[in-house]
This record gives C-alpha cells, structure tokens and sequence, in this order.
C-alpha cells in the first residue's frame, strides 16, 4: 500500500474579484493585482493542496458563468481572493448555490501604505478589505454561511499562512471523508451501548460508504499468503517495533515467534482485504469460537493494524465507526489519530493514564514502539500480540464523536499535555495525560458533555481546527475547557 494512494492532497478552487470599472481608469491596476493572486495561489500550491485557479472575475454575469466550472471542478474548499474592492453583484451567483465551503482571503500586497507617496492606484492594490463586510452581509442574505475570512499580508505574515495552511489541511480532510469506504467487519460489541451507529447516520453525517463485511473474508488472503510474505512482513515488525522483556505483569511476556508470524500472517492477508475491498478505514469486532481459525486471525491483527494506522489507514477495535472516522481526520491533518480511552488517575502527578488495547498510530509514537505477547486480552476473548507506548511529549488533541438523543452527531474536543514519566508495561497503549486547570476538573467536564469512551488521540494543538471541519459539516462541536 502506498501513502500517496492513502493521504491525497485537498483540491482547492480560487477565483478573485474586482471592480470592471478600474481597469480603463488604472491601466497598470489589473496585471499587478494578477500577479498578487498568482502568488497566492503558488503559496496555496506549497502548503500541500492541489490548486485550481479560475482567474479574477469582474461582472454578475461572469459570477454566474464561473458557477458551473466551480462545481464540475470537485474541489473540497472554494476560496475567493478579495484582491480588491468588488461589488457583491459579482460573487452573489455563486455564494447562492455555493456547496462548498467558502473561504476569503484578504491578504494586503503592503504591510502600510506608504503615505509619503500614496495615491489611488495604491490604494486600490491594498484594498483587500473593503468590500468583505459586504460579501459576508450578503452570503447572510442569501441564507448561507462564509466558513472563514482570512485577514493579513501576503508575505511575511505568520498568522494568516498559519490560516491558509489549516484550510489546505481541512480540505485534505474533506477530501479524505468525501465518497470514502469506512468497513465495519464483524459485529457491534453488544453490551457497549455508546459503540452502536446506523450506517445510514453516518453516510449522511460524513459524506462517506460504509462497507459491511465478513470477517471470514479475512481467511481467504490469510490461507494464500506466502512463507516469503510472512519473512517480510515479519522483517517490518522488527525494524519498527522492540521486544522487550516482561516486568511486572504476569500476562505479558516476551513476543513470541509463533505470535510473530501470526502477526505477520494476519498483516500481509488484512493489506490483502483492505485493498481488494477499496477501504479507507476499517473497524471491527469478531470474537469466533474457541479454537477456530478466524480467532486466530482476529486475535493476530493488532501488529498489522498499527502499522496500517502509521501509514494513514485508521483501524479501530470494538466495531467503533465513530472513533475511526475520529481517527481519520487526525491522520489527515497530520496529527496522527491514535485509539484511545480513560485509564486511571495518577492524582501524585496531576496526570491520568489515557490510551487502549489494540492498535494504534505508531508515527507519533514517543521512542520505538513496543511489542508483547499476552496471554490473553482483558475482557475479550483470544490472546497473542499487542503494542505497547506513548504518544510524543508536548500537546495533545482529543477528538471524540457521540451522538444526542435524536442521533445527532456531536465532536467532542479537547486539549492537553503529554507528559513525561513511566506507563504500566501490559502490552497496551498508555499516555501520561495533564489538563488545566486540573486534571480531575477537566475530566469531569469532559465526561459531563457526554461523549463516548473512546476518542482519538492526536500531537499538537488542534481544537479550532477540528471545529471548523465540525462547521463544515454541520456537525454540533464542544471544545471542552
């Protein structure tokens, strides 16, 4: 599997606007505000997303002309380059039927005018703001909402290239749920009533497939893999993971090479099976009887499965949609998206333990992940391989997605530190987790929003960001503080 086939670039459209009735009046006007825009958009271009760019328009009548190609474009973000003061006449026809999100950029040539010298013409090059009151007052007539107005300079501005690159990111988010294949393989796990989802819900919520499946497919690739297969698979695991000794808890102990090649044997036939079946996420619970070939297979994945997570392929235990698709938006905004949950308290160092057994994103791993045989997992059944680290020290975003009473989806967001110090050595995820003003006060509001208890664990700050994706999908966010 290729990470260029996995995590595509967001498509964005640019168009700009202006005022017809300059160009006779400022000859020189024109050309200077298209090489402003051209610069834009090669910004665009660098921060990661594939750009195409229709050019300045100036009349309704070519407002209504670009609307078609917009839309046949399939781009996932529309911005509208505010070069200019325009009339809204011009952007009216598209915000009307605009079914993107659509973003103004006001980004001045000139940190100031240059008041010894200024005339006019440099004015009207500088006149980025003007007209967006206008545009924003009007897209609320027409009914519809602006997603963002970037306001700054066009070079040399931290802040607003920190908005155009969180937009290039939304838009490979958007790009990433759009017509998505999201499977579910096995069966809801009965007794966790916050883990059930109607597919339905979720391709109406998300814009994505959700694909149900067999788990004895799985058996098919696995009965065809190959001992050179197994050797190379096996050849991956060890470059990416340690495995260490046991320490302290008696079901661990050394990974085993009978649960080695189980878990080499399991990855390279899931590769298999994601593939053939077009899947841009998976999450699954099968439990099979004793003995059978298909726990086996089903109590081998989790090595396989954190290496998928790492190269952009969410995988989530516990049939949980809701987290996978969590996790798939942390991927693409280059966050990771690890799976996770409440673990205890350590109220000595204000911290709680959060992470989970299976799984997990092995890039933003603190050091070399960690891999134990266990003699069985704690409330399933089966046993045989799982991975054990943290998370990066430094800032952490949760992302959690529950539904209200009416099935309304909701993103739950919060925002915290990853700190420093031991974790448990049981074979599972754990993150040393800090939150203001206290940890105990944080977790208390965060459960009191209602979320489910899973979530997505991602690096970095990124709560504003997660809202507005929130925002463009119509999608109820709390950000918890």
């Amino acid at each position: 599997m290729s990470n260029s086939t996995i995590r595509l670039p967001g498509r964005i459209a640019i168009f700009a606007v202006a005022h017809a009735k300059y160009w006779a009046q400022f000859p020189t006007l024109k050309e200077k505000l298209q090489e402003y825009h051209s610069e834009l958009c090669k910004k665009l271009t660098a921060f990661g997303a594939e750009v195409t760019d229709f050019g300045i328009i100036d009349s309704e009548r070519q407002g209504y002309e670009l609307l078609p190609h917009l839309k046949a474009a399939d781009c996932d973000v529309w911005f509208c380059n505010m070069i200019t003061y325009a009339t809204s006449s011009v952007f009216a026809p598209i915000m009307r039927d605009a079914d993107r999100p659509v973003v103004l950029t006001a980004l001045q040539p000139l940190n100031a005018l240059d008041y010894t010298k200024a005339n006019t013409l440099m004015q009207l090059e500088n006149d980025c703001i003007c007209s967006v009151p206008e545009y924003v007052g009007v897209a609320n007539r027409l009914g519809k909402k602006i997603s963002d107005v970037i306001i700054g300079t066009l070079n040399g501005d931290e802040k607003s290239d920190k908005e155009l690159l969180q937009w290039c990111k939304i838009a490979a988010v958007l790009r990433a749920l759009h017509g998505a294949r999201i499977g579910l393989m096995g069966h809801v796990l009965e007794a966790m009533y916050d883990m059930h989802a109607d597919p339905t819900a979720v391709s109406a919520a998300f814009g994505l497939h959700v694909a149900l499946l067999e788990p004895d497919s799985i058996l098919h690739y696995e009965n065809a893999v190959t001992d050179d297969e197994i050797v190379a698979k096996s050849s991956e695991i060890c470059e990416n993971f340690d495995r260490p000794d046991p320490v302290s808890d008696p079901i661990t102990k050394k990974l085993t090479e009978e649960d080695l090649r189980n878990s080499a044997r399991s990855a390279v036939a899931l590769e298999k099976f994601i593939t053939e079946n077009k899947l841009n996420g998976l999450a699954y619970y099968y439990e099979g009887l004793e003995g059978s070939e298909i726990r086996k297979c089903i109590s081998s994945l989790i090595v396989g499965n954190s290496l998928l997570i790492g190269k952009g392929f969410p995988m989530c235990g516990e049939f949980d949609i809701k987290t996978c698709i969590a996790m798939l938006i942390m991927d693409r905004l280059g966050i990771g998206g690890s799976f996770a949950e409440l673990h205890p308290f350590d109220f000595d160092s204000n911290c709680i333990l959060i992470g989970h057994d299976g799984p997990h994103h092995i890039a933003i791993a603190e050091g070399k992940p960690v891999i134990r045989s266990l003699l069985k997992y704690h409330g399933k059944e089966g046993s045989g391989a799982s991975v054990e680290f943290k998370i990066k020290e430094g800032p952490i975003t949760m992302l959690g997605i529950t539904q209200d009473a009416n099935g309304q989806f909701r993103f739950i967001i919060g925002e915290g530190e990853s700190q420093s110090g031991p974790i448990p050595p049981t074979g599972n995820t754990n993150t040393r987790a800090v939150f203001k003003p206290s940890t105990r006060e944080y977790i208390k509001k965060w459960v009191m929003t209602g979320p489910t208890h899973h979530y997505a664990l991602g690096i970095g700050h990124h709560a504003e960001t997660i809202k507005k994706i929130a925002d463009v999908l119509g999608i109820e966010a709390v950000i918890v503080k």
